[in-house]
């Protein structure tokens, strides 16, 4: 089974790019991110005639989550336990649409898009690190539970973890993404047994997930790696490939749809 996830930064702008890549790509279960739209707005029937079922969760052009799969949809649940909200009109934390999960083939998958944290200074930042915390507690009494549960956690971290994860550590001094306290908020659930499956097939400096639209990032390699599969021990187990798609963020021939900022990432799992 093939399992991936990508930030599409507006679901409603690259459905076309999108939904082409899982043609082509053979993927079984997509996580996607940043949709930028409610539900009632999510362009749902391009997935369906392409043989995938769709659930979303959005509310407004912020943020916004969505898993579409051709081998089933079950137990569909938006938000995990614990988990803050930044929303100041809505306590509940689904609101923020930044957590969805639903079990395909046996793979429990959450798509996650972990808050930005703005600037060392902004509550954001703040708010990030208990989001994290949150979701770090919350995962771990999901093994205590079932030590066996196949669990993906992937998406946008909104994390580099390590200082070959960015093209240049001077250039995001002082900065989110790379301080202290999130690399640790990041490896708090890598400690509780949560793998980063894809690592191993994708070693090595110069490895991106995403590289900003200003500047020419893309063609001069001044990427970020922020976006990660995170498998179960069971899960990582069946794990024999994974990869980072940078093609599908390469820019097209004029006239074609603009790529995300992010690449897709992928892995495929035994059965």
């Amino acid at each position: 089974m093939r399992i991936a996830t990508w930030n599409v930064n507006s679901i409603r702008a690259r459905v076309d790019r999108v939904v082409d890549w899982l043609r082509r790509g053979e993927v079984d279960v997509l996580a996607m991110q940043e949709t930028k739209c409610s539900d009632d707005q999510f362009p749902t029937m391009p997935f369906l005639e392409a043989g995938y079922e769709v659930v979303h969760c959005g509310f407004n052009q912020w943020n916004g989550v969505a898993i579409a799969s051709r081998v089933g949809l079950e137990d569909v649940q938006a938000g995990f336990e614990g988990q803050p909200s930044w929303s100041k009109d809505r306590a509940d934390a689904k609101s923020e649409a930044r957590a969805l999960a639903a079990t395909c083939a046996g793979v429990q998958v959450w798509s996650l898009y972990v808050p930005n944290g703005r600037t060392l200074a902004d509550p954001h930042y703040q708010y990030k690190l208990e989001w994290l915390a949150a979701l770090r507690d919350t995962a771990e009494s999901w093994l205590q539970r079932d030590p066996q549960a196949q669990i993906a956690l992937v998406g946008d971290w909104n994390i580099a973890p390590a200082d070959e994860d960015v093209w240049d550590m001077d250039a995001f001094r002082d900065s989110t993404h790379v301080s202290e306290p999130e690399r640790k908020a990041f490896n708090a659930i890598v400690e509780t047994r949560f793998t980063d499956v894809v690592r191993p097939f994708t070693p090595g400096p110069g490895v991106y997930t995403y590289w900003d639209y200003t500047q020419l990032a893309f063609q001069k390699r001044r990427g970020m790696r922020i976006d990660f599969i995170l498998g179960s021990p069971a899960l990582a187990d069946r794990v024999v490939h994974a990869e980072i798609v940078k093609d599908e963020r390469r820019p097209g021939k004029k006239g074609d749809p603009a790529p995300s900022d992010h690449a897709p990432v992928l892995v495929d799992l035994r059965r």
